[in-house]
């Protein structure tokens, strides 16, 4: 708004031109209601004629979006509702609920199952790694422990990728082999090694969704258990 300002007047806030045409007269408040807030604005207002910025004629979307990526980034972050609250209040924004906040990062949804459910089929990933991390997690209103099974394989191009993150409310055959059928199902192809713990229902869903692929395993476990 301020460079909005300026080129109205034809110069910078208090230079001295000879180009200038106006000048600034101040300011005037305004409270913007957004779905994502309360922002206090401060618009300039020129000696002569008047100014108002022609983007927050255009329904707030593309400041608006902005905040909402923010938000959206820090939730990405691991930050909490309540921190990203207490964030948003230092860049000038009122009464942004936790409600708000999950509200507003829950776009990020969708981008997380379309990597979920992306397809597997531009090519074979020879190596795959297998292990299951054990965390909290939200369910019917209570904390409880979770397990998310991660599968990682080697792309074509040499480099690690992550190929499919599910949560689990046991880490048991069953489990294992429900989400490995899941990535067959989505294209993995052309394993030829798998490393992971020595989970037992692990290790039987590795030979029963993936018939012809070594099993072997993993250093890191063997060495942290013995």
């Amino acid at each position: 708004m301020s460079a909005e300002a300026d080129a109205i007047c034809g110069a910078g806030y208090g230079q001295r031109s000879d180009e200038r045409v106006n000048s600034r007269n101040g300011y005037r408040q305004r409270e913007w209601d957004t779905r994502s807030g309360t922002i206090g604005l401060a618009i300039p207002k020129p000696r002569q004629g008047s100014y108002f910025p022609n983007w927050l004629l255009t329904h707030r979307r593309r400041a608006e979006q902005a905040l909402v990526s923010v938000v959206a980034t820090s939730y990405l972050l691991g930050v909490s509702t309540r921190r990203v609250e207490k964030l948003v209040e230092q860049l000038g924004i009122r009464q942004l609920s936790k409600s708000q906040v999950s509200e507003m990062a829950a776009h990020l949804d969708t981008q997380v199952e379309a990597f979920r459910n992306r397809p597997l089929d531009s090519g074979h990933y020879t190596f795959v790694w297998m292990d299951a991390v054990t965390m909290k997690g939200r369910e019917h209103g209570r904390t409880v422990n979770v397990h998310a099974l991660i599968a990682v394989g080697v792309n074509a191009d040499g480099q690690r990728e992550v190929l499919g993150v599910d949560v689990a409310s046991d880490e048991d055959g069953a489990g294992w082999l429900a989400f490995l059928r899941s990535l067959t199902a989505r294209g993995l192809a052309g394993v030829r090694l798998v490393i992971s713990d020595a989970h037992a229902g692990l290790v039987q869903a590795i030979g029963a969704a993936l018939p012809g692929a070594s099993w072997q395993r993993c250093r890191t476990h063997y060495l942290r258990n013995y």
